[in-house]
């Protein structure tokens, strides 16, 4: 799955540069805690899973700098926003954004499905009347 690669190359890169990485997203979520190990591995063992707002480990951000922060692939955004806007009530926070690869993933639309709408256009006349 490309966003499972994709999160894991980009936790590979904050981890070596964070004091701490959350990831957000469920406990039953292999992603999820996928992620959490890799940070580890890679240089941040202060690494937790976060589910929302209200699971941070608060002890674990005393007196860090940087903090990383990813989501599993089925997080869904407004967890992250939840949880950016929590620690912005606590913490003085610049956001940066760290890009590695753009997921311009395209699919074909199934022949079926476009033979029924080449279909379905040529029966429409377009015009309403009878």
């Amino acid at each position: 799955c490309y966003a499972t690669t994709n999160r894991q190359l980009a936790v590979k890169e904050i981890a070596p540069r964070s004091e701490a990485v959350f990831v957000i997203g469920s406990p039953n979520s292999s992603n999820s805690n996928r992620l959490v190990e890799v940070a580890k591995v890679y240089g941040c063992s202060n690494a937790h899973l976060v589910q929302d707002e209200n699971n941070i480990p608060w002890d674990a951000l005393h007196d860090i700098k940087t903090l990383g922060l990813t989501a599993g692939a089925s997080a869904p955004d407004i967890l992250i926003e939840n949880v950016i806007a929590a620690i912005r009530k606590r913490y003085a926070v610049t956001v940066e954004e760290i890009v590695l690869t753009k997921e311009n993933v395209v699919f074909n639309i199934p022949r079926i499905l476009r033979e029924a709408e080449e279909n379905s256009s040529k029966a429409h006349t377009g015009t309403g009347e009878k």
